[in-house]
């Protein structure tokens, strides 16, 4: 039996950022579907990964391998990687004055569209899609009218990056704290949203300390990440210990495979 490729795989990726090296080595599958928590502590090198797949200048990519669905990402600028099917929500997710939002989605959505051999969506359809998906995720209607970010509070900001995400349907997420300054109501809508694309085939690495959320999430692995490195991989008891302990972790401690 034949053992289909992993969505992502990473092989001894390494990456500096200016003169530091922060990723020392990291190796990891990631099939189709899946869902993976990374959890570290400050500086352990989680949003370095994030912004090395996206394909941000400034993370400078010094060995290993990346590639997703077969094709090198390493290889493709950040718009073609987006195009590919890679998707990053940012930590803190920046504004973008005098940029309408309802715009910046739509853009971005035709130009996925067409990378995937779909005709574009004019102005009248896209905003009763994105009214739909703002409306189950919690975002006012009006923010759609509004340059990107402006204004918006933390708990928006998240969910116009949900409604990003619900709208692109991308093969790989990787949401950096999405629930970071999210109420509870805004924690459910990532668990329903997560839930339904990972039922239509899309992939995610979610990084988060909230334990309530990750088990909230089922996740096939979490991982913890240390000085760069993959330190130790397990279930939700990985996760549950670290709530309870911290990151503060003897190297001494049996660690799972």
């Amino acid at each position: 039996m034949t053992v289909p490729e992993p969505l992502l795989r990473l092989r001894d990726l390494r990456v500096d950022v200016g003169e530091r090296h922060v990723l020392k080595s990291i190796s990891l599958d990631v099939p189709a579907g899946a869902l993976l928590v990374l959890m570290g502590a400050n500086g352990s090198g989680k949003s370095t990964l994030g912004l090395t797949l996206a394909g941000h200048p400034r993370y400078r990519v010094v060995g290993g391998q990346a590639t997703l669905a077969g094709q090198d990402l390493l290889a493709m600028s950040a718009e073609a990687r987006a195009r590919a099917g890679f998707f990053l929500s940012f930590q803190a997710p920046p504004e973008i004055p005098g940029v309408k939002n309802n715009l910046f989605i739509r853009t971005a959505l035709n130009a996925v569209r067409a990378a995937r051999d779909e005709p574009p969506l004019d102005a009248f359809d896209f905003l009763g899609d994105a009214r739909d998906e703002a409306g189950r995720l919690g975002l006012p209607e009006a923010m759609l009218g509004r340059p990107v970010n402006d204004g918006f509070s933390g708990g928006e900001r998240k969910r116009n990056e949900l409604l990003q995400l619900a709208l692109l349907r991308p093969r790989l997420a990787m949401l950096d704290e999405i629930d970071s300054g999210m109420d509870v109501d805004g924690t459910r809508a990532i668990v329903r949203l997560v839930q339904a694309l990972r039922a239509q085939g899309t992939a995610f690495i979610v990084v988060s300390h909230y334990l309530q959320l990750i088990e909230s999430l089922a996740p096939d692995a979490v991982l913890r990440l240390d000085q760069g490195c993959i330190a130790e991989t397990g279930g939700l008891a990985l996760a549950a210990d670290i709530a309870r302990t911290g990151f503060a972790r003897s190297a001494a401690e049996p660690q799972e495979a």
